[in-house]
């Protein structure tokens, strides 16, 4: 069995085209943002279900079908699957990507990171967004195997993150491991969040822009680390 974990349903369709074998698993959560601290899956969907019918009391599909279902494919897989980690190197990815390590902390399958290998220096943050199917299948070409202490990490990771650990976070951030490029920036990312996304974002209104868009884009341009999109960038310019 082969699984591809991809970062959101934005990637499905150019994913299709790729021609890769396996099935998708399609990470919809956003653990960068609301509650995470339950210590068991169980707790931690009851915890999650009731933020999101808060945010979103309009939402079409049950959490359980559209998040956790996709979750559960990842749950006493085969000793002989393959499962591949698409996700990107900002703090929004890294999140999801650290708890899906957790969820195959235990796992006798191969498991793979497959990054936006294919972006320039200055484009990091950018992640899959925009690639075309054959710069997606460079990218699953470059993919970095994930050894067992690699796997632990992101489980460790996801710990520190859900207890708000930030000295925990900063430590394991120091770990010297390929497959988790931009360790140090996405830990401190996550360590000041309380706070800095807001002085940004006030930085950028102070400049002069109100529109929208126009302080969209500034604050991706200032603090593409995070990853934020449309929700969590009018989320805090509410509390401002």
């Amino acid at each position: 069995m082969i699984i591809h974990v991809l970062p959101g349903d934005a990637i499905v369709e150019e994913f299709s085209r790729t021609g890769l074998e396996g099935q998708v698993a399609v990470c919809r959560e956003a653990l960068v943002d609301g509650p995470v601290n339950a210590e068991g899956l169980h707790d931690l969907w009851n915890l999650r279900e009731e933020y999101f019918a808060e945010t979103d009391p309009d939402a079409e599909n049950s959490y359980g079908q559209h998040i956790v279902a996709e979750f559960g494919k990842l749950i006493e897989l085969p000793a002989s699957s393959e499962v591949n980690l698409w996700f990107e190197y900002e703090l929004f990815c890294q999140v999801n990507m650290w708890f899906c390590l957790y969820i195959l902390r235990e796992t006798k399958a191969e498991v793979y990171r497959v990054a936006p290998s294919v972006r320039a220096d200055g484009d990091i943050w950018k992640g899959f967004g925009g690639l075309g199917a054959d710069l997606l299948r460079k990218c699953h070409t470059d993919r970095q195997n994930l050894e067992r202490e690699d796997i632990s990490l992101g489980s460790e990771l996801w710990q520190a993150y859900r207890t708000g650990n930030g000295d925990r976070l900063r430590s394991l951030s120091t770990t010297p491991v390929i497959g988790f490029p931009f360790l140090k920036e996405v830990c401190e990312a996550e360590v000041v969040k309380a706070f800095r996304p807001k002085e940004i974002l006030r930085e950028i209104i102070d400049g002069g822009l109100s529109d929208f868009q126009e302080v969209f884009q500034a604050f991706s341009d200032r603090a593409g680390v995070y990853g934020y999109g449309d929700s969590q960038v009018k989320q805090i310019l509410a509390t401002l």
